[in-house]
């Protein structure tokens, strides 16, 4: 049986909607439009908020540098590992790992995804049918003997390959807690592959537990995805305060890489006051790109491939990778 699945034809309303940068924009005035969308990006579609021009005021509040297109590789690793991690769920990990990783791999970067959630939210996006497995990175954790090469699955993006997870991965907690040394297991499963690929993406579970830890401590770097939301910003403390207890104990090298405002919704002051917020508090650790809200993103879930696939003209997708784009040029990748 094929590791893919066609993803069910849920209803969609994407069809009624007018297209354009923002969901709803029928109502959304056109006067009331952010100044920052002005422009056309890739594909003649207008620029999204947070992908203005270089040298333009950003919607984070600062000029918005340039990020120009990075040089090919000539040869591949070893890997730069960065973990997609924030406690609060729904605030857009699973699609920026999706994203970002399919935005590098057009760069010419061989990626890794890993999928360390037990819900399965990255594999299913990417079209494997993990729970028809027989191995996954369950196994791999909690079994000797196996290989990751026989685990890691390639998708339909070039470049772009994932290790799976289904639920099995919640009884690893459990099952980890007996292990010597069980904050490096993960580090050790993916040690034989780091020189095969350029940057390791893992998609973290909603929680700082054992398997958040473990992803934290075979880090180099750390993304952590806000959602534009004042609950969002709430619990990002707590977070910081995790890194720094795992670098100071498990792992020195690891940092944070940034902080990336997603779900970001211009017509509301909502939005535009979390953003500032952030940026007043953590500063140059804000990313200057800024993923918009669209409805793009759920239609590119549903078809099981990257937004920089399944529409690859839309600001969206730009907007991927200009970050992608960005995380190169501050040392984040290769």
């Amino acid at each position: 049986m094929s590791a893919y699945e066609t993803q069910p034809a849920y209803p969609s309303h994407a069809e009624d909607r007018a297209e354009g940068p923002y969901d709803d924009e029928r109502e959304f005035d056109a006067a009331a439009r952010p100044a920052a969308v002005e422009g056309l990006g890739q594909g003649g579609q207008e620029r999204l908020p947070g992908t203005e021009p270089q040298g333009h005021m950003g919607i984070t509040g600062r000029p918005m540098p340039e990020f120009p297109d990075p040089q090919p590789l000539s040869t591949h690793g070893p890997a730069r590992v960065i973990a997609m991690c924030n406690q609060k769920g729904g605030v857009g990990k699973t699609t920026t790992t999706i994203n970002l990783g399919a935005a590098l791999a057009e760069l010419g970067r061989k990626v890794l995804l890993v999928d360390f959630d037990p819900q399965g939210a990255l594999s299913v996006g990417l079209g494997v049918r993990a729970n028809d497995l027989d191995l996954t990175i369950y196994n791999l954790l909690v079994e000797r003997g196996h290989d990751v090469h026989d685990v890691i699955q390639h998708t339909r993006t070039t470049g772009l390959d994932l290790l799976p997870a289904n639920i099995d991965l919640s009884a690893a907690e459990v099952q980890l807690v007996g292990e010597v040394a069980r904050e490096m297991v993960l580090a050790r499963v993916l040690r034989p592959v780091l020189d095969e690929y350029d940057v390791v993406l893992i998609d973290c579970q909603p929680s700082l537990g054992l398997l958040t830890v473990n992803a934290l401590t075979a880090a180099h770097g750390v993304i952590i995805p806000l959602e534009c939301e004042y609950f969002a910003m709430r619990g990002v403390a707590l977070l910081v305060e995790t890194i720094e207890k795992v670098t100071d104990r498990l792992n020195p090298r690891l940092e944070v890489d940034g902080i990336l405002a997603t779900m970001y919704d211009g017509r509301t002051l909502h939005s535009r006051e979390v953003v500032a917020s952030v940026v007043d508090h953590f500063r140059d650790r804000v990313f200057h790109t800024v993923i918009t809200r669209t409805v793009k993103f759920p239609d590119a879930t549903l078809a099981a491939e990257p937004i920089t696939s399944y529409a690859p003209g839309h600001g969206a997708a730009e907007a991927y990778r200009q970050l992608a784009r960005e995380l190169i040029a501050r040392g984040g990748a290769a």
